[in-house]
């Protein structure tokens, strides 16, 4: 069914994707045209994380796309937003028994296998059970199976090479300390896939990014990777047990700390705008201003027209903020079509 599906979203892709190839945000500031993330590909029209959603950004004109990596019990490397699977997959109707004292059901714990077997499906809220995003895809479609990470840049490779764009990839190493505690090191398994597809350096279209700190030290600092890192800064209470002072992380002493070994940063878009002060104007941070006085990259997440931040009319006037008034170098948003095209309005009525 998934080839079914690659097989029509392929020749729309050749048919739709932008020319000619974006040229990619390396340094600070607003000397360059920011960059456009599909977080989890385009995942604002396809269930996040699967092949098609991924074709389907490079189709839209995305600049990157974004892989989150977890590892199986057999220690491969699977594209999957989190260490448990019953959000996206139907894992506890296909193993009931297989879930943990909490509760959830690992992708640790199972086989690379195992996961193939289920059906991915649009994000459900483990609360209710209902989607998180209703308007989306219909969750109850049976299109869908997780993949490795070795056949997403398969394909990206691929349409890169058919549609004459290049596509660059933005990986985030999913809680590492945790896999290392549970006797498993994604740092090597991650670094070993990237080197086979020939993603080693800056002039490969290549970030990877993480909330712990420690594991982007030592790829700077211990494995000497030449991919620039980026700091993903969360708030302290999101994950109380990851040993980071993210409020401290914020500010020009902490900044300049980040910059020691991360080329950038990726805040929550809540870290730099908040909401409307009492006279109806936006309420923001010196978070950007810092962050590129300290000489560092601002990739914030997420951007989305179905779940606008407060004093946003529409996604374009929250595009305009980052892109504009706080000129962030890059954006992660579920929208790549309606944030490549908007990116281009804005910044030529700007000019």
């Amino acid at each position: 069914m998934l080839r079914r599906i690659l097989r029509f979203l392929l020749p729309m892709a050749i048919a739709m994707t932008p020319t000619p190839a974006a040229t990619f945000n390396t340094e600070p500031g607003p000397a360059r045209a920011p960059i456009i993330i599909a977080h989890r590909g385009a995942s604002a029209y396809l269930p996040e994380h699967t092949l098609a959603a991924k074709a389907m950004a490079h189709a839209m004109g995305a600049d990157f796309l974004e892989q989150d990596v977890v590892l199986t019990r057999d220690g491969q490397a699977i594209v999957l937003h989190d260490l448990y699977l019953e959000g996206v997959t139907d894992v506890a109707r296909r193993f009931p028994d297989r879930a943990r004292a909490d509760g959830r059901w690992y992708a640790i714990d199972f086989s690379l296998a195992e996961i193939r077997s289920l059906r991915l499906h649009e994000r459900l809220d483990p609360a209710t059970g209902q989607p998180v995003f209703p308007a989306r895809f219909p969750p109850e479609a049976d299109l869908f199976r997780i993949h490795t990470l070795e056949e997403e840049l398969s394909l990206i490779h691929g349409l890169n090479r058919s549609t004459g764009r290049i596509a660059g990839i933005y990986v985030e190493l999913k809680h590492p300390a945790w896999h290392i505690a549970e006797g498993q090191d994604p740092v090597p398994v991650l670094m070993r896939t990237l080197d086979r597809a020939g993603y080693r350096g800056p002039e490969d279209d290549i970030y990877i990014q993480c909330f712990e700190p420690d594991t982007l030290k030592r790829l700077h600092a211990e494995i000497g990777t030449r991919i620039p890192l980026i700091q993903l800064i969360g708030e302290n209470d999101w994950s109380p047990d990851l040993p980071v002072d993210f409020e401290r992380m914020r500010t020009p002493e902490g900044l300049a700390a980040v910059a020691e070994y991360a080329r950038g940063i990726g805040p929550w878009i809540g870290q730099i705008h908040q909401g409307l002060d009492d006279t109806g104007a936006h309420r923001t941070t010196p978070l950007v201003a810092d962050a590129h006085a300290a000489g560092l990259l601002v990739h914030p997440y997420t951007l989305r027209r179905d779940a606008l931040p407060e004093g946003f009319r529409d996604f374009e006037a929250l595009l305009h903020f980052a892109l504009v008034d706080q000129r962030v170098d890059g954006a992660f948003t579920d929208h790549p079509d309606l944030a490549v095209r908007l990116r281009r309005a804005i910044i030529d009525s700007s000019r």
